[in-house]
């Protein structure tokens, strides 16, 4: 990988990264071809990180498939597959992570609470190795770019952050490669995401501005759902992440979502702009 980078940075090309855990989807995809649209040469990374799994959660059992995954990008026109082993990437006994502190401990990072120190430290890895110009993720991980943007900003890394939409299917579930676990059923009422978070942005156009309000008539809508366990819905400054009281007309927010569906876990959000806010993606 280095030698390869190293020869196209001679040749004066532009690189775009697109980091993955591979078992892809159009979500994925989407994210190759905004890359491939602004850069000379298209790297996707393929590598299940085993650091942003906590011992009882889903790194074994993860959905993998690279003959699936090499032939979609083949198709997509990615130019590179990047698919180191864990013993490639971490040196034995390694003993530096990356932790971006305060946003790692809220939302998310409450309930996965090593997880987004193994995602800034893989991602830091990933960028060391391949020295993108422009790196790629999707909105439907948001925490995960608001994290990985402090990062960048804090270490001072020559990257600029491109985060795209979220992609649905047809019935407004967002696509993850976790969707695979879903039964029929559970995949019936998984629906209730999308189906929350436009309630919420109704709500918000129609005048509500007081987030609890807001995040209650949400909640109701996940009642008698058996198989559904609601871990939180939260209204969120896009910035900072911190917990809103009221939606201002200056501000930037998310509306976001973690549940499960028997054990399969799942996150979904929106992104709110308010007329007088700040531009922010």
């Amino acid at each position: 990988m280095r030698q390869f980078i190293r020869q196209n940075r001679l040749a004066g090309k532009s690189i775009g990264l697109v980091p993955t855990m591979g078992f892809l989807h159009q979500g994925h995809i989407s994210l190759v071809e905004a890359s491939k649209k602004e850069n000379d040469i298209t790297v996707v990374s393929i590598f299940v990180n085993p650091t942003q799994f906590a011992p009882n959660e889903d790194f074994s059992r993860y959905p993998r498939d690279f003959d699936r995954d090499a032939a979609l990008l083949l198709e997509a026109g990615a130019d590179v597959i990047f698919t180191p082993e864990a013993g490639d990437v971490y040196v034995k006994n390694a003993q530096t992570f990356i932790s971006v502190e305060d946003l790692s401990k809220i939302a998310e990072g409450e309930f996965r609470p090593t997880h987004f120190r193994g995602v800034a430290t893989i991602v830091a890895i990933l960028f060391n190795l391949v020295q993108p110009d422009k790196a790629y993720f999707g909105q439907k991980d948001a925490q995960q770019t608001v994290v990985l943007r402090r990062m960048v900003k804090d270490l001072h890394m020559p990257i600029e952050m491109v985060v795209c939409p979220i992609v649905r299917e047809a019935d407004g579930l967002a696509m993850s490669s976790r969707n695979i676990y879903l039964t029929p059923s559970q995949r019936k009422d998984a629906l209730v995401l999308s189906r929350s978070l436009k309630l919420a942005q109704d709500l918000i156009s129609n005048g509500t501005r007081d987030a609890k309000e807001v995040i209650h008539q949400m909640k109701l809508l996940y009642n008698g759902l058996q198989e559904c366990n609601l871990d939180y819905i939260r209204i969120v400054d896009a910035d900072t992440f911190m917990e809103a009281s009221a939606i201002e007309l200056e501000g930037c927010y998310f509306i976001i979502i973690a549940c499960k569906f028997g054990t399969t876990r799942l996150i979904d959000n929106c992104f709110i702009s308010m007329p007088n806010g700040p531009i922010f993606q």
